[in-house]
């Protein structure tokens, strides 16, 4: 009788830690991302001096948008690069590039200090991140997928709504003690710069874990010999219904991503008294991890698809009315972060399993990589300057209908999705238990 070593993991072990190192990367990116929407007001005045704050504020974010607009580079490149040779390596290099841009805007010199170079390295690091995140989700999403069970796929996708909020958490929690620590004074100096050095140590601790990753079964045996894998005509030609589709589900979730995780931190911080956004944020994500499991058990029993409609309507109605009452009480802040990110939660729970159905795996990562990084770009690269100006005139009546709108593009996308059968469902219902050893 042979016994196994000692060295190699268990299968169920095995498992755990790729499901770990993969949905991780999220949390890294939302540490990022949030760290930058909660820190935006400080960046503004280091790297965008001007008499008007508000001025300055639309040039932060500004520089947020280009970042979100490289998305489709990073969704066309890694997502490519994770068809043609597997999920783990476009894992390892988009979490490589997220690690240097938080790194180096941590070690930037500001505008006092080296003049316009200062916002052009900080657009540098955005740009970097930009691209690492058009090709972080739709690889991770591939590679969680496929070896997620068929029936708890919207449970599997409850994980990266777990690690983002845990990386809005954590952000969060941090930028509130620093706060409360440091004064406002030494934040403003110098305190902004230690989440993002924070946030780059997390990236290295996440490229250690990535390396032990298998690649999935279902691209060895379905995707690593065909020729027309990684293909972007293909893509575009051939599954170009599936395509828009994606767009039609992703609008929503790209919309309220970038408004709720940036307009609103940064909007609190100016209505508030400091730190107190950092707290709000803090509580709704300690609120927001509880329910993330539940919310994917409960998507798995009724359809991710009648689940994501009914969540996208019951935001259509809260998320509005918080929007536009706004105020500086924490009571406010909580309520309105919540309406956003709880349909977030539902979003990210159930988006991996539809979108993934819609593409064979010899191009699903690129499938799911281009529509979901265009739209980001166009909807949620535009969306936090935008609130900013409108807010500025008046007009945030305007930009919230407009918000809404785009998030009720989910109801047809979901009845065109029910009458198109996927392409590649079967084959990922098939395979999708284990990683090769």
């Amino acid at each position: 009788m042979t016994t196994a070593s000692p060295k190699t993991p268990a299968p169920r072990q095995s498992h755990r830690r790729a499901v770990t190192a993969t949905v991780v990367g999220n949390f890294v990116e939302s540490f990022d991302w949030l760290g930058y929407g909660l820190f935006a007001p400080l960046l503004a005045a280091r790297f965008f001096p001007s008499s008007n704050p508000v001025t300055s504020l639309i040039g932060a974010f500004t520089v947020l948008g280009i970042g979100v607009l490289v998305r489709p580079l990073g969704g066309i490149l890694l997502g490519r690069l994770a068809d043609r040779r597997g999920r783990r390596p476009a894992l390892m290099l988009a979490i490589t590039m997220m690690t240097a841009g938080s790194f180096l805007i941590g070690i930037t010199p500001t505008y006092d200090q080296i003049g316009m170079l200062a916002p052009l390295v900080l657009l540098l690091a955005r740009v970097a991140q930009g691209i690492s995140s058009g090709g972080e989700w739709p690889a991770a999403a591939a590679y969680l997928m496929e070896v997620a069970p068929p029936k708890r796929k919207s449970l599997y996708g409850s994980l990266f709504s777990l690690t983002t909020c845990a990386g809005a958490f954590t952000a969060s929690l941090l930028g509130g003690s620093l706060t409360g620590a440091l004064g406002a004074d030494a934040m403003a100096a110098w305190g902004w710069r230690i989440p993002f050095l924070v946030g780059g140590l997390f990236g290295v601790i996440l490229l250690v874990l990535r390396r032990q990753l298998a690649e999935t079964e279902v691209f060895q045996r379905e995707a690593k010999a065909l020729p027309t894998r990684g293909s972007l005509r293909e893509v575009l030609v051939t599954y170009r219904r599936q395509v828009l589709l994606s767009v039609l589900f992703i609008a929503g979730m790209a919309t309220v991503g970038s408004t709720w995780t940036s307009v609103i931190p940064a909007t609190g911080q100016r209505l508030a008294p400091p730190g107190q956004m950092f707290w709000v944020v803090v509580c709704a994500t300690t609120i927001l991890m509880v329910v993330n499991v539940p919310i994917g058990l409960l998507a798995d029993k009724v359809g991710p698809r009648r689940f994501l409609l009914a969540a996208s309507v019951l935001f259509a109605v809260t998320g509005s009315y918080t929007f536009l009452t706004i105020e500086g009480t924490f009571t406010s802040l909580l309520l309105t972060y919540l309406s956003g990110t709880v349909y977030l939660v539902c979003a990210t729970t159930t988006l991996p399993g539809i979108l993934s159905e819609l593409f064979p795996p010899e191009n699903r990562a690129l499938g799911l990589g281009l529509p979901n990084a265009v739209t980001s770009a166009v909807l949620g690269g535009i969306a936090p300057p935008l609130a900013t100006y409108l807010g500025d005139h008046d007009a945030s009546g305007w930009f919230v209908g407009g918000v809404m709108a785009v998030v009720l593009l989910a109801w047809p996308a979901a009845l065109l999705a029910l009458r198109s059968p996927a392409p590649s469902a079967q084959a990922l219902d098939r395979t999708s238990l284990t990683l090769t050893k």
